[in-house]
């Protein structure tokens, strides 16, 4: 290699070490991590858990038993939510070869991490990966694929373990008042044999399913602190905003928020009985893992479903294990 030339490991390595490591300590275990494995020559998100790291608290829908930390599957399908950085979601989908969402799953088993939740357009790769790896990570499908029945058919058959009504699609038949079209597909759930949940973005999709008397096996609803920099101004935020369009407003929605009244989604959440999986509990990456996770399970949430990349799956798990351990002030008892 010529002199003036630097290999990726070899940049990644030495700008880890400088920018972080030498002046301010080297800033979360995401970074230790990755520069920790370069160094011994591993690839990220390939070091084995150290014994005793693979026990992760769980709960319980219906007959389903899953961690109470898991991933999500927006960075393995490519959608990411990246404010105005036009390119993330097809960097995102380059990362993610087959190859990398099998490292992915196998750290995430390893680390205690039992189920994914994500896009029935990912059923090829779930499949290889229990087929061709002998992996036993649980599947739940947000059915968002063609229309909400064909997506729900597909998920099943293709051997999802659990399926919900995907949030935004929710939320756009409550906004244009086709609030019983929901509960036709949670009786249509129902004949398939799994877990069925509702999902939602905004408060008024789940009060208005609650009105309309549907019961859900489970929720999926977004929680997170509202005190991050990114975060739409108080007096800006507008009831399904985060379905668009977007504002021509520099402090409108740009897909840079999806709980916008985070105390109020906890306190209606509370009256609830049902299980709560809370998402975008890390505001797609802009609250400290630590932070959201508290901020979520002490919010009510009975599991957390975090998009994670095989570099941050060990960090995630062990900050979760001690919030989990730790004197959490839960605002609602444990549904599940």
């Amino acid at each position: 290699m010529a002199e003036n030339q630097v290999d990726r490991r070899g940049f990644i390595k030495r700008s880890v070490a400088t920018g972080a490591g030498v002046a301010l300590g080297l800033r979360s275990f995401e970074e230790q991590n990755l520069l920790a494995q370069m160094s011994e020559g591993a690839k990220p998100g390939s070091a084995k858990p150290k014994a005793g790291d693979t026990k992760m608290p769980c709960g319980q829908i219906k007959n389903l038993k899953i961690s109470r930390i898991f991933c999500g599957g927006n960075l393995i399908g490519g959608w990411a939510h990246s404010r105005d950085l036009i390119y993330v979601s097809d960097l995102v989908k380059a990362y993610h070869t087959d190859e990398k969402i099998f490292q992915t799953f196998e750290l995430a088993e390893e680390m205690g991490i039992n189920t994914v939740l994500t896009n029935p357009v990912s059923d090829r790769v779930i499949n290889r990966y229990w087929n061709e790896r002998g992996g036993k990570i649980q599947w739940i499908s947000d059915c968002a694929s063609g229309s909400l029945k064909d997506g729900i058919k597909r998920s099943v058959d293709s051997g999802a373990h659990a399926v919900y009504l995907q949030g935004g699609l929710a939320d756009q038949a409550v906004r244009d008042g086709k609030t019983a079209a929901l509960g036709e597909m949670l009786e249509y759930i129902k004949d398939f044999k799994v877990p069925g949940g509702l999902g939602a973005h905004d408060l008024e999709t789940v009060k208005a399913c609650v009105k309309a008397g549907f019961k859900p096996d489970f929720w999926v609803k977004t929680l997170h602190p509202d005190n991050y920099w990114s975060a739409t101004p108080q007096e800006n935020r507008k009831v399904f905003d985060v379905v668009g369009p977007n504002g021509d407003d520099r402090d409108d929605y740009h897909d840079n928020m999806w709980c916008r009244n985070p105390k109020e989604t906890i306190e209606y959440m509370n009256s609830l009985k049902e299980p709560w999986i809370a998402f975008k509990v890390l505001a797609a990456g802009a609250v400290q893992p630590k932070a959201g996770f508290q901020f979520a399970f002490e919010g009510g949430a009975d599991f957390l479903c975090v998009g994670m990349f095989d570099f941050q799956v060990r960090e995630n798990t062990i900050i979760a294990r001690e919030v989990l351990a730790g004197n959490l002030k839960r605002s609602r008892p444990w549904c599940a």
